[in-house]
């Protein structure tokens, strides 16, 4: 039996990694993959204390920022180098693997990291993006970058309580407070750096034919959410049972519907499994 391998690659901040290793510990526990989870030096030297279970393996590199990212550093230039390192370092990884006869996968990737995507398509190497937030979330960032910028940022005040600042999007179940809506969507917000990195995120899965974005989820929580948007399959990683392979035909993830693999795009069919 062929045992297959992926590779992880994470935004170096603590609030993807914990998300991105725990779907990586999954995945290994129930299908016996192998994983190299790709993190930068600085988040790798503050997540090794404990053991290292069967299977995974860490591919440290160094960003030009092994003390971290600080408030007086230039993004432009951090965000660069965190692409340039990382491009390399997947690049490496996947030739010695070919090299070695035992290739890798499928690559799976967290948000602000749009330009993986492209790297995995120009190495002919299939990927996922592991949408490590909720899914109502997802769906607001969608209608942000889809017409709804202005309505969602007059929703903002000041006074949380006060009922006149929430809003309904489209699929929703229920109004949004503006408590309850990303601080990166205001214009004084000392991180709005990240929304470009949302915009090429959703140009690239624009490309795509119904795309599954794996979300940090389950169905019985955020039913209405995984359903909003016609245009994606959000898939709540937390629903999934068990991970199975298809030989060389693809991946299944089995659930209340399954997630075929096939080729270079992921396709969803009704399954009572």
């Amino acid at each position: 039996m062929v045992q297959h391998r992926f590779l992880f690659l994470t935004y170096p901040a603590q609030g993807h990694i914990n998300p991105a290793l725990q779907l990586a510990k999954r995945l290994i526990r129930t299908t016996g993959a192998n994983v190299t989870y790709v993190i930068s030096l600085y988040a790798y030297r503050r997540i090794v204390n404990g053991s290292t279970p069967n299977g995974l393996t860490y591919a440290p590199y160094s960003d030009g920022y092994d003390d971290g990212f600080k408030f007086s550093d230039d993004v432009d230039h951090y965000t660069s180098e965190l692409r340039r390192a990382g491009s390399q370092v997947i690049t490496d990884l996947v030739a010695a693997s070919a090299k070695e006869g035992h290739p890798y996968t499928c690559l799976v990737y967290t948000i602000l990291l749009p330009w993986a995507a492209d790297l995995a398509r120009e190495l002919h190497l299939p990927s996922v993006l592991a949408w490590i937030q909720a899914a109502t979330l997802f769906d607001v960032y969608y209608y942000y970058l889809s017409g709804y910028k202005d309505l969602i940022r007059e929703s903002f005040c000041t006074d949380t309580n006060d009922p006149s600042c929430s809003i309904q999007l489209p699929g929703l179940p229920l109004d949004l407070a503006s408590r309850d809506l990303p601080s990166f969507m205001l214009a004084a917000n000392p991180y709005n750096f990240a929304l470009p990195l949302f915009e090429k995120q959703f140009e690239l899965l624009e490309r795509e034919t119904k795309p599954i974005i794996l979300v940090n989820t389950f169905d019985a929580l955020e039913p209405e959410a995984l359903k909003a948007i016609d245009k994606y399959n959000l898939i709540g990683n937390w629903t999934i049972d068990s991970i199975c392979f298809l030989g060389r035909q693809g991946i299944l993830l089995t659930r209340r519907s399954a997630v075929i693999f096939s080729k270079n795009q992921w396709t969803l069919r009704a399954s009572s499994g």
